[in-house]
């Protein structure tokens, strides 16, 4: 476990082929004040895992923040059956085989909110994710929406097909096919990315890719600029 700042960490998890190439996959784990634990987008669960977990605190909820993210969520909630799970509409939808006791969505108050921001991004008609700000070490945490693999990393015959779908670091971004989904809608997510540069984050976790450790502004909109951001935020004002 990687500690980022206080009562918050990374876990990283196995590698899964995706597209061809080799996701290495990370969870955040998250201790609020009453010492119970956010999990999001939760990895393989191994003895050792839980062993430190459990020295940390209680289980209370489990994230999974988008459709792509519940392999594992079963043996989680086997493991902590107290613990509460939370789901995008699309995750609900995809494993009707598992039970969840919220929806991630927008325009609610989530049992977190006084120590983790949370921001339903839309605008894609294929894939909604929620994205998180844990408050007080200022630390965005985000799952797909920005994909930032080390080079070094990847195979060298695949290196070419990350760097075509935008998400090689230090440049990561949204990869290719899931962007060319919001290009209808751009205002409409350009709307959740100046809601995250207004939290002022000061690092960008994701559950793909190098975290990033300083310039987290500069990073976010360099990584959104396909949306009009940068462009949007230079216009002088009346």
């Amino acid at each position: 476990m990687l500690e980022l700042a206080d009562n918050i960490w990374a876990v990283a998890g196995e590698t899964v082929p995706f597209f061809t190439l080799p996701f290495a996959t990370r969870m955040v784990v998250v201790r609020l004040p009453d010492n119970s634990l956010w999990i999001h987008s939760p990895v393989r669960l191994t003895a050792t895992l839980q062993q430190r977990l459990q020295e940390l605190g209680d289980v209370r909820y489990l994230i999974a923040p988008n459709a792509l993210h519940h392999l594992f969520l079963s043996d989680w909630q086997q493991a902590f059956p107290e613990a509460l799970s939370y789901g995008t509409q699309g995750v609900i939808n995809k494993r009707s085989d598992l039970p969840f006791d919220g929806v991630l969505e927008a325009d609610i108050e989530l049992p977190w909110h006084a120590d983790i921001h949370s921001r339903l991004v839309t605008g894609s008609a294929v894939m909604q994710e929620c994205v998180f700000c844990h408050r007080p070490s200022a630390t965005l945490i985000v799952t797909d929406l920005i994909e930032n693999f080390d080079r070094q990393a990847l195979p060298v015959g695949k290196r070419w097909l990350a760097q075509l779908a935008g998400v090689v670091a230090p440049n990561g971004k949204t990869p290719l096919d899931w962007r060319l989904t919001f290009y209808p809608h751009k205002d409409e997510i350009r709307q959740h990315i100046e809601q995250m540069l207004a939290w002022q984050p000061q690092r960008i976790v994701m559950a793909h890719g190098v975290i990033v450790q300083s310039d987290a502004e500069a990073f976010l909109r360099r990584a959104f600029a396909w949306t009009g951001l940068n462009a949007r935020s230079e216009e002088p004002v009346a």
